[in-house]
Parts: C-alpha cells; structure tokens; sequence
C-alpha cells in the first residue's frame, strides 16, 4: 500500500498494509451507511474536512501534462485566456509533482469507505460505533424471520426479482439490496425474492445498486 494512501487513512508509514486491511474490514462492518437509507448526507459541510481519497498516478500524470499543455499555449482548456496568477500555480504545481506521491490504483476496499458523491472518506467510517443505532435496533442477523419472508413474496408476487420469471417454492431465496456485509439490515425494504440461478450470480458489490457516478446521468440529462 502506497505511503501517500497510508497517510490519507491516518496510519504510519512502518504499518504493514495488512494490517491496515484488517482495521478497514473491521471498521467496514460497524458502518450503518445512514446517506443510503435518509437518501442524503447528515454530515453536510463537515464531509469536506474529511480526507479524500488520491487520484491515481496515471491520472494524476495525465493533469500534469495538460498544465504544461496550458502553460505552452497560455490558454485554459476552453479557450480561456491563462491568467497570472494561474499561471504562477500551475508552475508551481508542475515543479512539486512526484509520481510517487499518487498510488498505481485503488482497491475496491478503500473505494468502498469513501463517499460516492463528494469523494471523501465517509466520516461514518472514523466515527461509526455500536451504540449510535436508534432505539428501533437495525437487525444485526441474517436469519431472516419468517413473517418478513412472507411479506417479501407477497410484495414481489412470487417472481424473481432479476429475471421475472416465476419462482417455485423450493427455488425462493432472499436477497438483501445492500448486501449483510455493507451494513444492510434484514428487513422487508431491503429484500427482494431471487430466483436459487439469479441469487448465485450476484455477487457481493455494491455497484449492483449504485451507480460508479451517481451524478453523471445528471451531467447527460443537462446537454
């Protein structure tokens, strides 16, 4: 694990990156993920002084190259003229730029503890503790009771959720939307009835549910 990652998530540069993996995995499973189920961040403003993570080294070269780009033509990428002091920050940043400062990639652990929107850490990942639940205790087992098991077949009429095609009883599998291991919680809204086939191809990500950019559609819709 590269030094600049390291120190973005708080540890020393002389801990092992395993063990760094091991404190991510079990921070992971205390994150109740509260933005998916309030559908918007309840720490506002104060998600910007969290650490966010690096671009990676081909990225972080790629912007490199278009402030020499800039500097050598003097105008910006739409045309704007390169103003003075514009001019003196990009100098500046070329001249501090260390490829060793960017990691190659990023791994889907740290991907995943940072916020899909605004790019930071999520601050629920620092400060998430057993007891902040509210008094209506989010259930912690995956054994699913057997009334909410009938209330999910009920809503979804017996048919796999994925591929639409009637499921029969012996066939009926229940699939938590935001996986156990994320902090999904076993409760009607967040089950779907799948098909035994269609529950054994998906796989534990939550890119099953969310977008890579979540604002991007947004970004297509306005052109």
């Amino acid at each position: 694990m590269e030094k600049c990652l390291k120190k973005v998530l708080g540890f020393s540069i002389q801990t092992p990156s395993t063990e760094i993996v091991k404190i991510v995995r079990y921070k992971q499973s205390l994150v109740c993920k509260p933005c998916w189920e309030i559908k918007y961040c309840p720490y506002g403003p104060l998600v910007e002084q969290f650490p966010i993570i690096p671009p990676i080294r081909s990225e972080a070269i790629e912007h490199n190259e278009y402030l020499k780009e800039c500097i050598s033509t003097g105008r910006l990428q739409g045309g704007k003229k390169l103003d003075k002091n514009r001019k003196k920050f990009f100098i500046k940043c070329i001249l501090d730029f260390k490829t060793s400062d960017y990691p190659v990639e990023i791994s889907g652990i740290l991907k995943e503890i940072s916020c899909r929107i605004f790019g930071h850490i999520c601050p629920v990942y620092f400060n998430a503790e057993p007891f902040t639940e509210t008094k209506e205790i989010r259930r912690l087992s995956r054994e699913i009771p057997r009334d909410v098991m009938l209330k999910v077949v009920r809503r979804d009429g017996q048919i796999c959720q994925k591929c639409f095609k009637p499921v029969p009883d012996n066939k009926m599998e229940f699939d938590h939307l935001i996986p156990f291991s994320k902090g999904g919680t076993t409760s009607v809204d967040n089950l779907r009835l799948l098909c035994f086939d269609c529950n054994r191809k998906k796989r534990n990500l939550l890119s099953e549910i969310l977008d890579e950019i979540p604002l991007e559609k947004h970004f297509k819709a306005s052109k």
